[in-house]
């Protein structure tokens, strides 16, 4: 047996991440375990849940769904409060027991939620307990749950809007008074006039190629990079900041020398993400580059005739259209990428395609989709689900000032 953890951001009305709903599951059939406290507590307590827990959040809050039966036996206790919020299931019935463990949890210190909140004068009694009620704006009219934040004043309660699925749903739920978001608004397009690609960014795109191919042409890339200022500054910058030098690097072919393929993707990737996502949230670029970990990984440890390099950009280039606020299969023109990365990226489609859609449905928890996808490209779900969690490490524990 083994644990599932997805993750997906939470944001502020200024789209900072405040948090991640982690979808801790037992398996396939996306339910919590059902055992005993103590046994739970060697499960959640073990190593692969507690890095996940506390990796996959970035030290930000985590929203965690539990069920009825694991509230009633306090199973949150088992997991520090300081970072936990404890959401309620909507499938809970507001019965005097849950009350009961309500009240206690929150005297312990714990923050609750309400998840999928429907409003019902039962789960009045609880309200004073509460700290943050999520509504499904999809089930919940805006409206309705405008009224419904207004009646909820004299709490001091928090409100959360699921299910944000564009800017003008995200401005119209801050106007309803909703203090958090979350959902898939921050990965699409917010403006609907188009931004250029700016020549840096082209820089950065061609230099990618470039690190896709078997052997570097470190004569081309270092053409590349002393064509952009800034760009040339920042790689020296990052080559000379790192534990690895012990002696100042001037030149671009002496950094070149130093980096080698794997530190210079790395380098790329965050000069991609930064130029590519300065007015955009945090957790999106972050998502890119875990995207890119994680494909590049399960091509290493799969049997695919692409190269993990090829799969790492693909992962990265995923959300270039969010990140540029264009088509993407338009921002694909501008590239010299294989027919075979532009068909996994604007159709989906091909052995790359496969791989993308299974790491898209892990991220969403549709672990009918990641058992499909598992299927077509004979991987085991194990191995992805390993492979989530240390590329959601990975992308955590780098960072770069740009």
């Amino acid at each position: 047996m083994y644990s599932y953890v997805a993750r997906q951001p939470i944001l502020n009305a200024n789209k900072k991440t405040i948090g991640y709903e982690l979808l801790f599951r037992d398996g396939p059939k996306n339910s919590f375990p059902d055992i005993e406290a103590e046994s739970a507590t060697s499960r959640l307590l073990s190593e692969q849940f507690m890095n996940s827990c506390c990796n996959a959040t970035g030290n930000k809050l985590a929203f965690v769904n539990f069920p009825y039966s694991s509230i009633i036996r306090l199973i949150p206790t088992l997991f520090p409060k300081d970072k936990l919020i404890i959401e309620i299931l909507e499938d809970c019935e507001p019965t005097d027991e849950l009350l009961q463990a309500v009240v206690t949890l929150s005297q312990k210190g714990y923050m609750l939620a309400l998840d999928d909140f429907i409003p019902d004068s039962r789960w009045k009694p609880f309200l004073p307990y509460i700290n943050i009620i999520k509504f499904d704006i999809r089930v919940v009219p805006l409206e309705k749950a405008k009224v419904f934040i207004n009646r909820c004043l004299s709490y001091k309660i928090k409100f959360l809007a699921e299910k944000v699925e564009t800017y003008k749903e995200f401005q119209q739920a801050k106007e309803a008074g909703f203090d958090y978001f979350q959902g898939y608004f921050f990965s699409r397009p917010e403006m609907l006039q188009q931004r250029a690609i700016e020549p840096s960014l082209l820089v950065i795109m061609q230099l990618c190629k470039e690190v896709s191919n078997p052997e570097l042409d470190y004569a081309a890339i270092e053409k590349l990079i002393a064509s952009d200022v800034s760009l040339s500054y920042k790689l020296l910058k990052y080559v000379n900041a790192s534990s690895f030098i012990t002696k100042g690097i001037t030149s671009f072919k002496h950094a070149l020398n130093y980096l080698g393929r794997d530190k210079l993707l790395l380098f790329i990737s965050l000069m991609t993400a930064a130029h590519a996502c300065q007015h955009k949230p945090q957790s999106l670029y972050v998502l890119s580059i875990q995207r890119a970990r994680i494909c590049e990984q399960l091509v290493v440890k799969g049997s695919f005739q692409a190269e993990p390099s090829q799969a790492f950009i693909m992962g990265l280039f995923s959300l270039l259209d969010s990140l540029l606020d264009q088509p993407l299969a338009l921002l694909l023109t501008h590239l010299p990428l294989s027919d075979e990365l532009k068909l996994a990226l604007n159709e989906g489609k091909g052995q790359l395609g496969y791989l993308l859609s299974a790491v898209k449905a892990y991220e969403k928890a549709d672990w009918e989709q990641v058992n499909h996808y598992c299927k077509v490209l004979d991987i085991s779900e194990e191995v992805i689900a390993s492979q989530y969690a240390e590329s959601v490490i990975w992308s955590d524990n780098f960072t770069i000032d740009t």
